[in-house]
């Protein structure tokens, strides 16, 4: 709860904040499918040249990543206090999905909670 009220200074603090958010798998999924359909987007709408959808990128990739932090997680999105660092960490958490590395984080930053 002491997270929550304190303002966090760095970004190394905010990416273990950030991966406790997303300790339940389904959050990371869901957040992975989000942010690989924005990219996805994001890419056809340049090669189209309409640009005027740019903005979708964004509606589907935070609406699969709030879903996940209000109904799986039951917690409240970072983007709210921490846009652009949470920005960052969704791509940052894809990267670590990608490469297998993204359970061992989560095993680390839960380990030091205890």
């Amino acid at each position: 709860m002491a997270e929550e009220t304190r303002r966090i200074e760095t970004y190394a603090e905010f990416w273990d904040f950030y991966v406790a958010e997303h300790a339940q798998p389904l959050t990371r999924y869901l957040h992975f499918i989000g942010t690989t359909l924005g990219i996805v987007l994001l890419v056809w709408f340049v090669r189209s040249g309409n640009w005027f959808y740019f903005p979708l990128c964004f509606v589907i990739g935070y609406a699969f990543a709030w879903f996940a932090h209000f109904f799986v997680e039951h917690n409240k999105p970072a983007t709210f206090k921490y846009p652009f660092w949470s920005l960052i960490s969704d791509y940052k958490m894809v990267f670590y999905m990608l490469t297998g590395r993204m359970n061992a984080e989560v095993e680390r930053v839960n380990l030091g909670k205890n």
